[in-house]
């Protein structure tokens, strides 16, 4: 586990590493943007694979930062890092005055130094203040905050869309009247025994039932999906012309946007066929390099059973775009 002020030693396991590296092909050199950077697992393997590699790392959280830093700094300028949130990759390009970019990196899931850490409150393995925000100093509210202030059918409609909980419902009610009783939700631990307890729990369940519930807070707390859609397009225009975006999802509803996305830009159209123009704006811009997506390999899974929900796409951008 790595703590604050610790060194560039902690265990780390960036998800489909060989994968993300060969659709990026950085043999090919430039300037690669990792829009997740967490502890620069991908960067790492990126640097050392060219002399002729630069990385721009983005990261919203400081402490993956300090991290990342540490751990990369035999590799001088060829590695610099801005504290922003993946959504502003075109203003950070901007402000480093960048304008093109080889390839773009998005790995959408926690790092470990988040989850493993047990006061930043995204696991319910450890009794922690129900936190969960990706970057401790910003201003968004805690997931307690969240259950302390949402009405009951807000509590539902997150659980329900963001963590495809069937129980979401129940679940919200307990939450509610806990909070009606003068006993807020304020610890993972809380969470996860109401959850159990309103989901059915059995021992021989392979994942927990407050697996689906803690996602779904996370996402609301960071705000995971806002914003996604206008960062795929945005990637895909920093692009140079062959330049390759690799986004890795954990979950099926970044997954979702993620596909839909990548189709608009490589020319599918998603109105109605009875409209007489396309509306929804798609050009075609990039070739989808993965048809299906890339999940790990059965190896992988047995160093890293937390891969097992991860799933790479990806594209190159076409060397004349059509609009």
């Amino acid at each position: 586990m790595f703590a604050s002020g610790g060194g560039p030693d902690a265990p780390h396991r960036p998800v489909l590493l060989a994968e993300s590296v060969g659709y990026l092909a950085p043999e090919r050199g430039g300037l690669f943007v990792d829009a997740t950077l967490g502890l620069g697992g991908h960067t790492e393997a990126l640097l050392a694979d060219s002399p002729d590699v630069r990385v721009l790392g983005i990261d919203r959280d400081p402490e993956a930062l300090q991290f990342a830093r540490a751990r990369l700094a035999g590799f001088g300028e060829r590695f610099r890092a801005v504290h922003a949130n993946f959504k502003e990759i075109a203003g950070v390009l901007e402000e480093a005055g960048e304008r093109e970019v080889s390839g773009v990196l998005a790995d959408l899931g926690v790092s470990s130094l988040q989850f493993d850490a047990a006061e930043r409150g995204f696991s319910f393995r450890h009794d922690a203040p129900l936190d969960m925000r990706m970057d401790a100093q910003g201003d968004e509210e805690t997931a307690a905050e969240l259950l302390a202030r949402l009405p009951e059918e807000e509590i539902a409609r997150i659980i329900f869309e963001y963590g495809e909980e069937r129980k979401s419902r129940k679940i919200a009610r307990w939450i509610v009247e806990r909070r009606e009783e003068g006993r807020a939700i304020e610890t993972t631990a809380d969470l996860a025994a109401l959850v159990a307890r309103a989901v059915g729990y059995k021992r021989t369940d392979r994942i927990h039932p407050a697996t689906r519930t803690f996602q779904a807070l996370r996402i609301a707390v960071n705000h995971e999906l806002e914003g996604l859609e206008a960062f795929l397009e945005a990637s895909v225009d920093l692009l140079q012309p062959s330049g390759r975006l690799v986004v890795i999802s954990f979950h099926s509803l970044e997954d979702r946007i993620v596909k839909r996305v990548l189709r608009r830009l490589a020319g599918q159209c998603e109105c109605d066929r009875r409209l007489p123009v396309c509306a929804c704006g798609a050009r075609r811009a990039v070739e989808i390099l993965t048809r299906r997506p890339v999940t790990p390999a059965d190896a992988e899974l047995d160093d890293n059973p937390r891969a097992r929900s991860a799933k790479l796409r990806a594209c190159r951008k076409l060397e004349a775009v059509a609009r």
